[in-house]
């Protein structure tokens, strides 16, 4: 049994619909999407043409100067392939510009400030075309804390949000993603050779079934074992969904009223509409 197979054409169904109905509602008839020429932004891309149209999305290419030149023809085939639009905005003048200032920065603060920017960029095009920022994060990078506040996973709407890595392959192999951009190594392209995987040092498949089990069945630590998850994996694992909790909440404001924002003003996103 495959814990983590899908029912794709269901998944497709609702997550098209969802991207229709959450945007449309608020008399927005586009989406931007920041497309690397990974299988995460081109399966965005993909879904968005099925829901809105190749009208309704517009891709934006944002290159630096070390990304992989194969990244980009990656990004121009998805955009071929759906006929839709799309800008090449390099960012790198900005991004070295800010770091003459700090030449000691590692790659951490690098690639945290080129994921920033890239989302600055994102929502000042969503602006200027009256457009939603469709999200590209999975369900694996936002539980492993694998994602950079503000940066990447930021969006107004998120039609991957609640797909483990591994489903996201299933389901862009269904939707007509080219085979290759699945089945290359997943990467930011941050730096040169840079992989998701080999940062992280663990593969998608095994964490992803540890996930599945953990968070979705709620397993206990005994049942994981049983099911042959090594208990140093375990540990790993919590530690990094523990640690990067906060980054899955929106900012904790201190209250002092009888009704703050994030704890008794609640009402729904659409709230009027």
């Amino acid at each position: 049994m495959n814990e983590l197979a899908i029912d794709t054409d269901l998944a497709l169904k609702m997550l098209t619909g969802f991207i229709q109905d959450e945007v449309t509602k608020f008399d927005v008839l586009r989406v931007v999407v920041g497309l690397s020429g990974g299988v995460d932004s081109s399966l965005s891309c993909f879904l968005g043409e099925r829901a809105l149209g190749p009208e309704g999305v517009i891709a934006i290419i944002m290159p630096y100067r070390t990304s992989s030149p194969a990244s980009r023809e990656d990004a121009l085939l998805v955009v071929q392939q759906l006929g839709i639009k799309h800008l090449e905005i390099p960012i790198t003048p900005q991004i070295d510009a800010y770091f003459e200032r700090f030449p000691d920065a590692d790659k951490t603060r690098r690639g945290n400030k080129m994921a920033r920017e890239r989302m600055t960029i994102l929502y000042d095009q969503s602006v200027v075309h009256h457009a939603f920022v469709l999200g590209t994060s999975n369900k694996t990078e936002s539980l492993l804390g694998y994602t950079t506040l503000w940066g990447d996973m930021a969006c107004a709407v998120n039609p991957l949000g609640d797909l483990y890595k591994t489903q996201v392959r299933q389901l862009a192999a269904a939707i007509g993603v080219p085979e290759h951009i699945i089945a290359k190594p997943p990467s930011a392209d941050l730096w040169p050779q840079q992989t998701d995987e080999g940062e992280l040092g663990l593969t998608y498949a095994e964490v992803d079934r540890l996930l599945y089990w953990l968070v979705d069945r709620r397993l206990s630590r005994p049942r994981l074992e049983e099911l042959g998850f090594a208990p140093a994996f375990i540990d790993r694992v919590v530690t990094m969904i523990r640690d990067s909790q906060y980054k899955r909440r929106i900012p904790l404001v201190a209250k002092l009223s009888h009704r703050s924002i994030d704890r008794d003003f609640r009402y729904p996103r659409d709230w009027g509409r």
